[in-house]
């Protein structure tokens, strides 16, 4: 199975409660990481918890710690991939193209937008 989403990639979030109600459907951000094996991606901007983290000291003395703010994991399923050029999301398909490089003939996957029929990138 191809990847759909990878990491900075322009996503948008398309579950979960409005914005107006405090939530992020219809934010759109980049993709920081891809977890494979948790199926979630973490995405800039979206599903902030804020974490306890213990006090400490740095090298040149300086305190560390207190409550931080962090990106949380999202379920892949709830983002996706934003087309570059009309900014909304799109449905991706995967083709096979033959790519020739240096004489040699290669198949490549290449992504694309279902329904437009334009590669993405």
């Amino acid at each position: 199975m191809g990847a759909k989403i990878k990491k900075g990639d322009l996503v948008q979030v398309i579950s979960g409660p409005k914005q107006d109600r405090g939530g992020y459907r219809g934010k759109q951000g980049r993709v920081i990481e891809v977890l494979v094996e948790k199926n979630r991606v973490i995405v800039e901007g979206v599903n902030y918890v804020t974490k306890h983290v213990r006090q400490g000291q740095s090298q040149r003395g300086t305190k560390t710690g207190g409550l931080e703010t962090h990106e949380a994991p999202i379920h892949i399923s709830n983002v996706a991939l934003v087309d570059p050029d009309s900014k909304k999301p799109v449905k991706v398909g995967f083709r096979n193209e033959e790519v020739v490089k240096d004489g040699v003939s290669k198949t490549v996957r290449v992504r694309y937008d279902k329904k437009s029929g334009k590669d993405l990138k």
